[in-house]
């Protein structure tokens, strides 16, 4: 087997299809969907129905200290070539150093997965010295991904289904869904379900099957305030204050920071090609308009200010130089500023 011990998500998915195991699988970081994603795959492959039945141990991190482990790891497959031992929510294992002379030395007849989230690894520990050195063990680090990443994620796990989408509906999935790729992926799926074959999704369908509002929704809010138009911005927000659990107030500012960041940088750039600017702003090409329209609406003093205002009432949602005014009046507040 190749020593290569940090490998892609395609890679690794690659080389289980191929039934190309290692005697360790170490999968860490802030991003859990590749992690579970990996770990159930591997479940599903490892071992055949049969073999699942003697050979396959699944442990928690919190309820398990090392010599659980290590006697689950040491122990010979029955009637099978190998056998599997799953340590889900690794993070929580206080005792992982006491693994060292085991990640040296592992048994090669056992497939043994660490699903370490929410973390990164610390370099100073020496079981993460002794597991970047052998090569018996796979390090995969699943990392969250830019908001700016997104909707291209978006487009291809729907194109690896033969399925295609709008880049309108693109947009408005990963300004309302954010980068928990578990939960976008999830959200998807229940899209796709009643798809009839060939249609493309779009924003209606999304509307319809997430429950996104069609008038009323960040990215709405976000082309309100592109335009300067006072009254539908107003109006959107009096619909996000009645219905707060929906749309809260740092999701809120987030976005529109994202979207006037990129006002900024287009406002520089309005004498160069549309796909000049989408590349420079991280974006698809169709959106390139609509910052456009708000590079138009604002000077550059006002998107200065806008975009420190976004700061401000971001710190505030979280209670800094904030006492007693509500998340809604925050917002109409914040909102009020950035329209001048």
């Amino acid at each position: 087997m190749a020593k290569t011990q940090t490998l892609s998500y395609n890679q690794l998915i690659n080389s289980l299809n191929k039934k190309e195991f290692y005697p360790i699988y170490f999968l860490y970081g802030d991003e859990n969907y590749y992690i579970d994603e990996i770990t159930n795959h591997i479940e599903a492959n490892a071992l055949d129905a049969t073999a699942k039945d003697f050979n396959q141990t699944i442990l928690y991190g919190k309820d398990v200290d090392y010599k659980t482990i290590l006697d689950a790891a040491r122990r010979f497959p029955i009637m099978s070539t190998n056998q599997l031992v799953v340590v889900k929510e690794a993070q929580d294992l206080k005792t992982m150093d006491k693994l060292e002379s085991y990640f040296e030395n592992p048994m090669e007849s056992t497939i043994l997965v660490f699903a370490y989230k929410h973390k990164k690894l610390d370099g100073r520990k020496k079981f993460v010295s002794k597991l970047k050195k052998s090569s018996k063990a796979c390090l995969f680090e699943s990392k969250r991904l830019y908001e700016n990443q997104v909707p291209n994620w978006i487009n291809n796990y729907l194109k690896d289904k033969n399925i295609s989408i709008k880049p309108a509906a693109t947009n408005l999935l990963a300004e309302y869904l954010g980068t928990d790729l578990s939960k976008i992926s999830n959200e998807l799926n229940k899209l796709t379900i009643n798809l009839s074959e060939g249609v493309p999704i779009d924003k209606s369908i999304i509307q319809k099957n997430i429950g996104i509002s069609k008038d009323f929704n960040v990215f709405e809010l976000q082309n309100a305030l592109g335009k300067k138009d006072r009254f539908k911005s107003l109006l959107i927000v009096k619909y996000f204050i009645a219905n707060p659990k929906n749309h809260p107030l740092q999701l809120i500012t987030a976005t529109l920071y994202n979207f006037f960041s990129k006002v900024f940088v287009c406002q520089s750039m309005m004498q160069s090609s549309d796909k000049a600017i989408a590349s420079a702003l991280g974006t698809n090409p169709f959106f390139v308009k609509d910052y456009k329209v708000a590079a138009k609406s604002y000077n550059r003093i006002k998107l200065e200010q806008i975009i420190a205002t976004l700061k401000e009432y971001d710190l505030r949602s979280k209670g800094v130089d904030n006492v007693s005014v509500s998340q809604g009046e925050l917002l109409r507040e914040m909102i009020i500023k950035i329209l001048g």
